[in-house]
């Protein structure tokens, strides 16, 4: 199966140019947790998330309102073509730890897909939660690592 086949393809995007409540207001209204963000010209040049809202504005005590997204969105993104394979896509996932990734094509952006539309569809269930799996597996070994750091300096 295709990622064209199971990604969304009428996607939310933001400029960089608009400001981190514009992106707070467009993330709660469409109950999604990224962005992609285009140039006017269509081509993907970041990603926001509303972890990337809280981490980078919000705790830096940066004025929503003020700040542009470029300055808090991931600029090396990594994306995926439509006429990849899901399981490409879904190990992808897994093994960078991301669980949604934009669909481009030509340099623009035409989609999102992410591990809750691979578990939607039969073919791509299991793909997509071997990738959670993974996921899951590397946030808990670095989440032990981090709770060992501490001790490491007594």
């Amino acid at each position: 199966m295709k990622v064209s086949q199971v990604m969304t393809p009428n996607v939310v995007k933001i400029s960089p140019e608009e400001s981190v409540s514009v992106a707070a207001r467009a993330l709660a209204h469409y109950n999604i947790g990224a962005l992609p963000v285009c140039g006017e010209d269509g081509r993907l040049c970041g990603v926001v998330t509303d972890r990337d809202l809280v981490t980078r504005c919000v705790a830096s005590n940066r004025k929503p309102e003020q700040t542009k997204i470029r300055e808090v969105m991931t600029g090396h993104v990594l994306s995926v073509r439509p006429d990849m394979d899901t399981s490409a896509a879904a190990h992808l996932m897994g093994r960078k730890q991301i669980r949604r990734l934009p669909v481009v094509d030509g340099g623009k952006l035409c989609g999102m897909i992410s591990l809750g539309d691979l578990a939607k569809v039969e073919q791509t269930s299991y793909d997509a939660g071997d990738a959670l799996a993974q996921i899951s597996d590397n946030l808990s070994v670095r989440d032990e690592r981090l709770l060992e750091e501490p001790n490491k300096n007594k």
